[in-house]
C-alpha cells in the first residue's frame, strides 16, 4: 500500500484543539463504538473530518437514505472533545496502518490524552459488570487516581488498541489509556456501553447524561430475553414426547 493509498484522517477545515481524543471501534458486542456514538449524539459535536485510503473491508453506512463515512471524526468547542466513531471492521492485519492514522489525528487536534473504549469477550459474573482500565502511567495519574474505575487483571490487548497503548508506553506526551467492560455477543451491548460512557464521563469530567441510553439498554435486553424464550419454547414444541417410550 502506497502513502497516497494509507489510512488517513481527512479534516474539513482547521477544527480546534481539544483536550480529550476519545476513540471507539467495531468489535466485539460493539460496546465502544455505541459508546462513543451516544457521546456525538447527546453533546454538541460537529463532525469535521473522516477516514480516507482505508483497505477493505470497504463500507458506506447510511440511514434514511443518506450515506456517510464509516469512520468520522466529531469535536465539542465546548467539553474541549474529540471522539472518532469507527464503523467500519479493522482487520488486525491493517491495525498498525489505522494507528499511524490516529497519529496524524493527534498531532492535528493535540489533544491532552488519547482513550480507547472498548467492550471484551471475557467468562464474567454479574460482579465484574463495571468498567476496568488499562492505561499508562501518566494516563493513570492524570485521570484515575480520584476515581474507582478498577485494572484489569492479567492478559493482553490486541488489534487497533494494542498498537495505540504500546505507542504511549514510552511516550511521555502521550497518555493513553482504554476503559473496557464484559461484553455479550448481542449487539449492540448498550448496557456496556453505559458502563464505558460512565468511565470515560468520570475521568475528564464530562457532563453526559445516559438516561437515554439506560432506557435503550432495557429495551435490548428486553427484546433479546423474549427471543431466548421463544426459541426455548420453539425448541420444546420440537422434542419428542418421552411417554411414547414408556
Amino acid at each position: 500500500m502506497g502513502a497516497a493509498d494509507s489510512p488517513r484522517f481527512e479534516l474539513t477545515g482547521d477544527p480546534p484543539a481539544v483536550d480529550t481524543l476519545v476513540v471507539g471501534f467495531t468489535e466485539y458486542g460493539l460496546a465502544g463504538l455505541t459508546a462513543v456514538d451516544y457521546l456525538t449524539d447527546r453533546l454538541p459535536m460537529e463532525e469535521v473530518g473522516y477516514l480516507a485510503g482505508a483497505g477493505p473491508p470497504s463500507i458506506t453506512p447510511f440511514e434514511a437514505g443518506q450515506p456517510r463515512h464509516h469512520t468520522r471524526v466529531c469535536v465539542d468547542d465546548e467539553s474541549s472533545l474529540g471522539v472518532v466513531v469507527g464503523e467500519r471492521l479493522v482487520p488486525p492485519t491493517e491495525a498498525a496502518a489505522f494507528a499511524d492514522a490516529v497519529d496524524g489525528l493527534w498531532r492535528a487536534l493535540e489533544p491532552a490524552s488519547l482513550t480507547v473504549l472498548s467492550g471484551v469477550p471475557v467468562a464474567h459474573g454479574p460482579e465484574d459488570h463495571v468498567p476496568f482500565y488499562i492505561a499508562t502511567e501518566d494516563y493513570r495519574e492524570r485521570y484515575l487516581a480520584d476515581t474507582d474505575v478498577r485494572p484489569m487483571g492479567t492478559g493482553f490487548l490486541d488489534g487497533v488498541a494494542a498498537e495505540l497503548v504500546a505507542r504511549g508506553i514510552s511516550d511521555d506526551d502521550r497518555p493513553v489509556g482504554v476503559f473496557t467492560t464484559p461484553a455479550h455477543p448481542q449487539a449492540p451491548d448498550a448496557a456496556a456501553a453505559i458502563r464505558l460512557v460512565d468511565a470515560v464521563s468520570t475521568a475528564h469530567d464530562l457532563a453526559v447524561d445516559t438516561g437515554p441510553l439506560e432506557s435503550f439498554a432495557a429495551d435490548v435486553e428486553a427484546q433479546y430475553r423474549a427471543l431466548a424464550e421463544r426459541v426455548e419454547a420453539a425448541r420444546e414444541e420440537r422434542q419428542p414426547d418421552d411417554r411414547m417410550y414408556m
